[in-house]
């Protein structure tokens, strides 16, 4: 096989994989020679070879033999240091009419890689980059999966639940003057986390076009760890994880539990924090409370900005339903939204936005389908299954258990006269629930306390209505009890 045949069957490839991933994967390899009926290519990586060989490897082999070439195998190596290609290859002519004018794919396309983007910290901007030898990089030594387009700031609602940890996600992606590290976004699921890291990832690729940003999730860094091991190029993949300006890492306590898989993230996390590079880490606890997660990860975790993103509140949900259905309005104009629609959603709807907005969806497509508006009829109707779900009954047994369990303490404490504040406050907190959860009276809920007079609940009743407003902490425990025992 000639350098020429080998060009020809490029531009089919072209045609065969699409341009994004024939610019990532296909274009920096160059044909070496025959070797029997043997394809012999070089790649610029180890690791990029593994991956083309796995992903690409049969469709290369089948346009080899299209052309004519009798090839059995294809295989992919490092050219030896100081190796000069003598012909290089030449570029299709539908990637040099299109290479100025299409700007740089933001992801490959392949569906289970992390998704690169281009952004350093604490950087000034830099001019944007050649259609061609940029160092931004999409997918040339890294696999890239889908950001999600609609993950962005100016989609993301922002309340008291999850204000800091906006306002920080901004900081990070402005790209300069950060004066943490890392920053440690959790809560519970469907709160926004992904969604503030896309959104950091998409502005840091905006504003800072020549830099490295690795957006990957926990269980995909270790994948390629133990491929890594398992292929013997740990140097590789030590090279390519440190050689980013922002790591961003998802869900990491996927990973507690995980000894060599944390050894390598632990010692990933010192290499980067120590050449200065931004790190971002989300995950459904805080640190501390990942009771497998290696406790030097855990300290330095904590030794940067850890927010908490709060569980939604009724405003929150209901500007998220707001700021959907104007977008989804504006596809589809003839939808029309009832007066107190939105309200009663978002009333009844608290256990996370991702369901909050599905709800939403639904109303739409079924509203689309059968030409009809969307009033409280359709509501109960459509979302009977969610509005089922959130109308369950909750037991005065099951906030008392609940109550316990979320502040370790025994049930006997907790109906006992003991009335220290590590007691008194869950107690109050319970009492509370029971009045707002469920249909019992002041003296059936005294009764249960311990046979406590109904003018005691009445007071520790107000007491925590009192300090939701001014303690936080009150407030947030409350809500979480409440969705705990509503989910």
């Amino acid at each position: 096989m000639t350098n020429e045949t080998w060009g020809q069957v490029r531009s089919e490839l072209l045609k065969a994989v699409g341009r994004n991933n024939f610019s990532a994967w296909i274009e920096p390899i160059q044909f070496d020679r025959m070797d029997g009926r043997t394809a012999l290519f070089h790649v610029p990586t180890n690791f990029f070879g593994s991956w083309v060989s796995q992903n690409f490897g049969d469709v290369i082999l089948r346009h080899l033999a299209s052309a004519g070439v009798g090839v059995d195998r294809v295989e992919f190596s490092v050219p030896p240091e100081g190796f000069v290609a003598v012909n290089s290859n030449s570029r299709p002519a539908a990637v040099e009419e299109t290479a100025e004018a299409a700007p740089q794919p933001a992801m490959a396309e392949a569906a289970e890689q992390p998704a690169v983007a281009a952004a350093p910290a604490r950087l000034a901007p830099a001019p944007a980059p050649a259609s061609s030898g940029s160092k931004a990089r999409n997918g040339d030594d890294v696999p890239g999966a889908n950001l999600n387009p609609n993950f962005t700031f100016e989609n993301f609602v922002v309340g008291k639940p999850n204000e800091l940890a906006h306002a920080a996600a901004r900081r990070v992606a402005e790209g300069r003057d950060v004066t943490f590290n890392p920053l440690f976004l959790y809560g519970g699921v469907g709160l926004g986390k992904t969604h503030l890291m896309h959104a950091i990832a998409w502005e840091l690729r905006a504003n800072f076009p020549e830099a490295d940003i690795l957006y990957l999730s926990a269980e995909q860094f270790m994948y390629r760890f133990v491929r890594a091991l398992r292929e013997q190029d740990t140097i590789g993949f030590k090279q390519m994880f440190r050689a980013v300006d922002v790591l961003m890492v998802d869900d990491v306590q996927f990973i507690a539990g995980k000894t060599s898989t944390q050894e390598e993230f632990f010692h990933t996390f010192n290499a980067l924090v120590e050449m200065g590079k931004q790190i971002v880490i989300s995950g459904d606890r805080a640190p501390v409370d990942m009771e497998e997660l290696d406790s030097r990860i855990a300290s330095r975790l904590q030794c940067g900005l850890v927010v908490d993103i709060h569980p939604t509140d009724y405003e929150l949900r209901l500007g998220v339903l707001q700021h959907k259905a104007e977008r989804m309005r504006a596809r589809n104009p003839k939808v029309k939204i009832a007066d107190g629609v939105l309200e009663f959603i978002a009333r009844k709807v608290s256990s996370n936005i991702r369901v909050l907005e599905g709800a939403l969806t639904r109303l739409f497509a079924f509203a689309d389908l059968v030409h009809k508006d969307i009033d409280m009829d359709m509501v109960q109707d459509c979302l009977s299954d969610i509005l089922r779900h959130t109308d369950r009954k909750v037991t005065m047994d099951e906030i008392i258990k609940k109550t316990c369990e979320y502040y370790n303490i025994r049930q006997t404490d907790l109906m006992s006269s003991n009335r220290s504040r590590a007691i008194a406050r869950p107690r109050q907190v319970a009492m509370f629930l029971c009045k707002k959860l469920t249909t019992r009276s002041l003296p059936e809920i005294g009764r249960k306390f311990g046979g406590r007079d109904h003018t005691t609940i009445l007071y520790g009743v107000r007491k925590i209505e009192e300090l939701m407003q001014v303690d936080s902490q009150i407030a947030e425990d409350a809500e979480i009890l409440r969705r705990m025992l509503e989910a």
